[in-house]
């Protein structure tokens, strides 16, 4: 019987486990500081909410990121 399509077994890094868990993790982490550090700032219109949400967020997103790495290595290396 042939293998299932959507199993693998990766050498090292599981890096689709990566993208997925960074994905939820800076959604569900992202969010709440996204918002809680809108509340110190002014932002009059909705172009700068947004500007402020992107770059905000791309920090979350940076940050968990390379956490996210670091814990799959070591799980990899294990």
């Amino acid at each position: 019987m042939p293998e299932r399509v959507e199993t693998h077994d990766p050498e090292g890094t599981d890096f689709g486990w990566v993208m997925q868990v960074t994905f939820v993790v800076t959604i569900l982490v992202g969010a709440p500081i996204v918002a809680g550090a809108s509340v110190f700032y002014q932002l009059p219109t909705w172009s700068a909410k947004a500007s402020f949400a992107i770059r905000v967020g791309a920090i979350v997103w940076f940050v968990t990121a390379v956490v996210v790495f670091v814990v799959a290595r070591r799980r990899a290396d294990a």
